[in-house]
């Protein structure tokens, strides 16, 4: 019920001035210790427990990544292994695909199947779930980081108008009650706004307590055929787009490790990277993983794209070889061109390479999509629109060739593939 409770609370991004006077808690709070001392009272009102967590507050110091050591989606199971899972628990052939953004089952009820049939478009019921631990420190901004990641699947599928969402959340049982409602309040109430800017509505969910917080959800909606990119369409001359910069995994890490020192950051980093340049880096990851790729999926059908993904916890080689092996065609992906944000860059260096990243295989949270276009003009056009209607920068960051006899990798970066260096996001268009 609690669930239900906050879920109704406005959702706003001035908390401050959500939170009531101290004498209105202190009066709830009298008005308790009366009833609780009386047995025929009832138990705790709920416009006393609402004023409660609307009062709850965090100190100035506190960072919701101190209570999680896996964050965003580099807790994700490695790529190699959650294949080999897939195939064994589910008894797979080699070669069946396991990795799609979505799962797309068609509508099988009676009233759908005549629809279907009166306007000769096959309908289906598109859907994906995903969740996380904190990869930012403030809770509000974490929960539209959290929604901004789950709809991104559906957005990778073409598809802009999510029908339904549900809220997946967990409440730290490692913080003190006070704490432990402000955060889980504001990780909704981010969840709710980042929603509700993508016109999607959140209409329920599942709450549990764990160690860690956790924000994630499901995302549904029904679409036609003709709705829908369907990612198994590329072939060899497809030209890859890249809608969003790499390097957020790094970035939120170097924030966090500039205000709790580990070693690797004493070694390494402290004084030959400034906390300006790393503060200047966190801000434009937040932003980045907070940005909807709604406005990126709406002009892909448009430009014709044969194929997208999202780019998220296996790094952009990870995903560019999902990406190709599942496609109807025996293709290939060549990477010449990683656009990182310019602090990442610098991080990654001084850290020599730990987080594979100049490898393409740093995990991104709320990354871009990765879209093939049938080519060079189409891809460029596609830029320019993007850029045109919603100031988005975007990349050309590679090639669709024909796959060489007997390989399965599917991806890879080329020899003298280009480093682009963003300074910041939001980006000037290159």
């Amino acid at each position: 019920n609690s669930f239900c409770t906050l879920l109704a609370m406005p959702a706003k991004r001035d908390r401050e001035d959500q939170r009531p006077s101290v004498s209105k808690v202190a009066a709830h709070r009298a008005e308790l210790d009366q009833r609780a001392a009386d047995p025929s009272t009832a138990s705790l009102p709920g416009d006393a427990l609402m004023c409660e967590i609307a009062a709850a507050s965090l100190p100035d110091d506190f960072m919701l990544t101190d209570y999680t050591r896996l964050k965003g989606c580099s807790c994700k199971v490695p790529q190699d292994r959650l294949l080999a899972l897939l195939r064994t628990a589910a008894n797979l052939r080699p070669g069946q695909d396991v990795g799609l953004d979505c799962s797309i089952v068609e509508l099988k009820s009676k009233a759908a199947q005549r629809l279907m049939k009166q306007e000769a478009d096959r309908l289906f019921l598109v859907s994906t779930t995903d969740f996380f631990f904190p990869s930012v420190e403030d809770p509000y901004r974490q929960g539209a980081v959290g929604a901004a990641n789950v709809l991104s699947d559906l957005f990778a599928m073409g598809i802009v108008d999510c029908d339904n969402v549900l809220m997946l959340i967990a409440s730290s049982t490692d913080m003190p009650q006070g704490e432990r409602d402000a955060v889980t309040r504001d990780m909704m109430r981010g969840f709710l706004d980042k929603c509700k800017e993508a016109g999607a509505e959140v209409t329920g969910g599942q709450s549990v307590h764990n160690p860690w917080p956790l924000i994630g959800g499901v995302a549904m909606s029904v679409a036609a055929e003709s709705e829908m990119v369907r990612p198994t369409k590329m072939v060899a001359g497809d030209v890859l787009i890249l809608t969003k910069p790499l390097g957020t995994q790094l970035g939120v890490n170097l924030r966090q490790w500039s205000k709790r020192p580990s070693p690797l950051y004493l070694r390494g980093v402290e004084g030959k990277m400034s906390v300006a340049e790393i503060d200047a880096l966190y801000e434009s990851c937040v932003a980045s993983m907070a940005m909807l790729n709604r406005n990126a999926a709406a002009l892909m059908k448009e430009f014709g794209a044969h194929a997208c993904t999202d780019v998220t916890g296996f790094g952009i080689l990870g995903h560019s070889r999902n990406l190709a092996l599942s496609q109807d065609a025996s293709v290939e992906i060549v990477l010449d061109a990683l656009p990182i944000l310019e602090g990442a860059v610098k991080g990654e260096k001084l850290i020599r390479g730990k987080y594979k990243l100049l490898d393409g295989l740093s995990a991104e949270t709320s990354g871009g999509l990765l879209i093939a276009f049938p080519s060079t003009e189409a891809a460029e056009q596609y830029r320019k629109r993007l850029w045109a209607d919603y100031r988005q920068a975007s990349w050309t960051v590679g090639r669709v060739v024909a796959r060489p006899e007997g390989s399965q990798e599917g991806a890879r970066i080329a020899a003298d593939a280009d480093v682009i260096s963003v300074p910041e996001w939001p980006a000037r268009q290159p």
